[in-house]
């Protein structure tokens, strides 16, 4: 073959640094943004907080501020530049470094990301709270925020023990699992202490040695800590209960008969204890108030109390939707490193602290425009959802993410970045921006109702249901329908799990 040149034309897109910090900057959560400019805090010396100096004038990030104007930044870029030789204008900055080309890429979502739909949330999981849980606390938090083991080493400093009953307990404590389980059997964790080469004598004392520890353990609070099983955990805690009838019977069905309690099959439970019907329910209301996790109280959650980024307050008839100041970090560029660059001669453009500076003005820009962003659309998602903000979420509309992102002109990946773990304040709780939008279900008047308002309505009837005749799911969709809203029984079904409500037969009171 003769070699030949041949001439292709192609079209590509290039991503910049500054465009591909900008998207990763988008689709942070507030946490997540905290960790970065802490760590551009600390790798840049020309970016400063202005916490640590006092009040900021020229390059800070902060909320009432997000949207300067073209004149303030040019007067801002021209204050640190200092003029002359040293570095461009600020018109000339702004236009290279941050073209009308790239802003639309970004603002398009052309980076090529594909787009998947947005997940269906249920009402009671997609906030971080509800209406009886405005601020985000978790109840079960606990104050003193100790762990588990920590709690059963201050019991057992008070407990007479010699030393080797002592090292026995400690090896149980420490065996425990977050939820206060014993997963290892005695005879492993014997065996794992002895080794291999243990004589049978001696393994047989170490066993002994440890299940006297497991009774230490099992007496110790929270009750029911140090079982094998759930039902060793349930007889753990109805033992401490006043004894009666009611305690006995509890006690026999968490032994021998945990399945037929789950499946609410009264009748061969009073068949197999010899209880009667108002027996069987006090027991088992002694059951359902037993905690099968005691080590949950102790664990100290991961998931923080969550901080929102945007807050809608109502004034007047009005929605007025603003950025937390909170989440907002306030950042500018270091006055001392700044003058030290205007006093040089020459160009610094090519030095490393004109590099450091450059990238310190891209960070603040990247992060403005991100909370510009957030707020855009967070006032999209209010003016189209104004009924939920007013009634609650049996008010919700129909909503997808390419109604927004047509409104405000850029694109649906962008749209998701944006609602993704980020969270709006309202009257009604704290909700994901994801949660504002769901599919549409068809009612009898032509109109669509909001997938979100269904599981509400779900939620409701269930609420009201009679504990001995539970709704199925077709009583629920004739109930739906009888609202003018045409759902499937397995649409039903899907709703009903997201909202974590068991079926009809689990339902049932015994």
């Amino acid at each position: 073959m003769k070699p030949s040149l041949q001439v292709r034309l192609s079209q590509h897109l290039a991503l910049t640094p500054q465009l591909q910090q900008s998207i990763r900057l988008l689709q942070l959560s507030t946490l997540e943004l905290n960790q970065e400019v802490e760590q551009m805090l600390a790798s840049n010396p020309l970016l400063e907080t202005e916490e640590e100096f006092g009040h900021s004038s020229a390059m800070e990030v902060s909320a009432p501020e997000l949207n300067p104007s073209r004149s303030q930044e040019a007067e801002a870029a021209a204050s640190e530049s200092g003029g002359g030789e040293a570095e461009a204008p600020a018109e000339e900055m702004r236009a290279e470094d941050f073209g009308t080309t790239e802003r639309e890429d970004w603002e398009n979502g052309t980076e090529g990301d594909d787009f998947d739909g947005i997940r269906e949330l249920p009402g009671s999981s997609a906030g971080s709270g509800s209406a009886g849980d405005e601020d985000g606390e978790r109840p079960e938090q606990e104050a003193s925020g100790i762990s588990l083991q920590e709690h059963l080493y201050q019991q057992m400093a008070g407990m007479m023990l010699g030393p080797e009953d002592r090292a026995a307990l400690q090896v149980l404590i420490e065996s425990l699992n977050e939820d206060g389980y014993l997963e290892d059997s005695l005879d492993e964790i014997a065996q794992s202490l002895a080794g291999e080469d243990a004589a049978a004598e001696d393994l047989e004392e170490l066993q002994d040695r440890l299940r006297c520890a497991l009774k230490w353990l099992q007496s110790m609070e929270p009750a029911g800590v140090g079982a094998r099983d759930l039902a060793e955990c349930l007889v753990l805690q109805l033992r401490t209960k006043p004894r009666s009838t009611a305690q006995a019977v509890a006690i026999l069905i968490c032994k021998q008969h945990l399945e037929l309690l789950a499946k609410r099959d009264a009748r061969r439970l009073m068949s197999l204890t010899g209880a009667d019907e108002p027996l069987l329910r006090e027991a088992q209301a002694l059951i359902t108030g037993l905690e099968p996790k005691p080590g949950r109280p102790f664990a100290r959650s991961q998931a923080q109390a969550v901080v929102p980024d945007v807050i809608v307050q109502k004034v007047g008839r009005e929605f007025r939707v603003m950025l937390n100041p909170e989440v907002a970090p306030k950042l500018r560029i270091n006055e001392l490193y700044a003058q030290a660059l205007r006093a040089q001669r020459g160009g610094v453009s090519n030095t490393p602290l004109g590099a450091q500076l450059q990238e310190a003005r891209w960070f603040i820009k990247n992060i403005q425009q991100r909370f510009d962003t957030i707020l855009r659309v967070s006032q999209a998602i209010v003016e189209r959802q104004k009924g939920f903000f007013t009634h609650g979420e049996l008010a919700m509309k129909p909503l997808v993410l390419r109604e927004i992102a047509d409104e405000l002109g850029l694109h649906e990946s962008t749209i998701s970045r944006v609602t993704n773990a980020k969270y709006m304040a309202t009257r009604f709780g704290t909700f994901e921006l994801k949660y504002f939008f769901g599919s549409g279900l068809s009612t009898e008047a032509g109109g669509n109702a909001s997938s979100t308002a269904v599981r509400a309505l779900i939620k409701q009837f269930v609420a009201a249901e009679d504990p001995a005749k539970p709704l199925s799911d077709n009583a629920l969709a004739s109930m739906l329908e009888e609202q003018g809203i045409q759902v499937a029984r397995r649409t039903v079904a899907k709703y009903r799990e997201a909202l974590k409500i068991a079926p009809a037969n689990l339902r049932k009171s015994l």
